[in-house]
């Protein structure tokens, strides 16, 4: 038997269908007996785990559930104490329910899987479950075989607290659970050192384990925690691995996008995919239409009798002309170049106020958001003398296939 557990808090309640997905991928892929372990709280809807249950039935295969507000309720006071501000970030209190698996699991498991819930399992999750640990406490990945540079991302690395190319990401873990039980003492030691040093709360949960246990765990394959940002390049479907979606933009709907398309795969395979959830996107999918046909109609008033300007990234005028059919005798482009171009176009809009809408074709510059705020301080008003010209973009109109639009499925 191959024991799995997945830990979340699920505020929203559409939440639980990233795990229903990453459940389907491992049913889909193992040939042996699998029991789901969930780590979650209140927010457990009723539906959804029915939802849950359908699906491991479906497959003949078991899930089980454990409240961890009930089963570790001192445990958990002593965290959200230590860490009030985590369900202010992004994060939530679940995310440090990893941290329970040895309590609340059966004495007689002596080894478990841990998944994020942003995970598709696309190999046979067997090849990670019978690895051998040995004296070792955690089979984990590292954040330096994903290519990510630890010693500059994290802190308690860039103090040398944790060598760089010990540092592991906590997404997937491969847990010898009586050598964790065992070291229960271990555990409370680590969160109080994140207490007595709040400069460490980057990534509580992560960090109380690679203080504990970096230098106590087996380094893993990188295919057993990819993390797609890191490997967009790569082929999913031909290429086996446990594909970590971290990261809300690693999700959408545009299917010709391949690892979007394998979280589909497996997303439509799930009691998840439902007539409300259908119903859900329709209706956003309505508003956006709505919001497009309202912006259309705006745009076409504010370019009325005058002509256009553009601001763009240097390297993207070609493609800028040819977006918008930028005419050679139409040269009012000032490019992005440096942290003086902004000023240059303030100075230039002023010059030619009531006579041309600029079109702001970069998000992102210089590495921080465009800073809008200069040009409403310098009086000038969003769809009247300025509009957010990368939103028409062809390529940009992705909103359709944007994360918002998973995370109401």
């Amino acid at each position: 038997m191959i024991h799995i557990c997945f830990c979340f808090s699920d505020k929203t309640g559409r939440y639980a269908k990233f795990v229903g997905a990453s459940m389907a991928s491992i049913f889909e892929n193992t040939a042996s007996e699998v029991t789901i372990h969930i780590l979650h709280d209140k927010t457990l809807t009723t539906d959804n785990r029915d939802k849950f249950l359908t699906l491991a039935e479906s497959r003949n295969q078991a899930v089980k559930f454990y409240n961890v507000e009930v089963l570790c309720a001192d445990k958990l006071a002593e965290i959200k104490k230590f860490f009030p501000k985590v369900d202010k970030s992004r994060y939530t209190f679940g995310a440090f329910y990893r941290l329970f698996i040895p309590t609340v699991l059966p004495a007689d498991v002596a080894k478990a899987v841990y998944l994020d819930g942003d995970t598709i399992v696309n190999l046979d999750i067997s090849e990670l479950w019978n690895i051998e640990l040995g004296d070792k406490i955690l089979g984990v990945v590292t954040e330096a075989q994903n290519n990510v540079n630890a010693a500059s991302y994290f802190l308690l690395c860039r103090d040398a607290v944790i060598k760089a190319e010990d540092y592991f990401n906590s997404g997937v873990l491969l847990m010898n659970l009586e050598a964790l039980r065992a070291s229960e003492e271990l555990v409370t030691g680590g969160v109080r050192f994140l207490l007595d040093n709040p400069k460490y709360d980057q990534f509580p949960y992560q960090d109380v384990l690679n203080y504990c246990f970096a230098t106590r765990a087996q380094k893993l394959p990188v295919k057993f925690n990819s993390l797609v940002k890191n490997w967009r390049k790569v082929n999913p479907e031909k290429n086996t691995a446990v594909w970590h979606y971290a990261g809300g933009k690693s999700f959408g709907l545009n299917m010709r996008d391949a690892f979007h398309r394998l979280w589909m795969h497996y997303f439509v395979r799930t009691p998840f995919l439902d007539e409300d959830s259908i119903g859900r996107l329709y209706s956003e999918m309505f508003k956006m239409r709505t919001t497009f046909q309202t912006s259309a109609a705006a745009l076409s008033a504010a370019i009325s009798g005058k002509s256009r300007a553009f601001f763009s990234d240097l390297g993207k005028i070609d493609e800028l002309r040819k977006n918008f059919s930028v005419r050679d005798n139409e040269l009012m482009i000032i490019p992005g170049e440096n942290e003086d171009s902004v000023q240059t176009l303030i100075d230039t809009m002023k010059t030619l106020k009531s006579k041309y809408v600029f079109f702001i074709m970069t998000e992102k510059f210089l590495g921080k958001n465009f800073p809008f705020n200069r040009l409403t301080d310098a009086g000038f008003v969003e769809g009247v003398d300025f509009v957010k010209g990368w939103e028409l973009l062809a390529e940009d109109l992705s909103a359709f296939n944007a994360n918002p639009l998973v995370k109401i499925l």
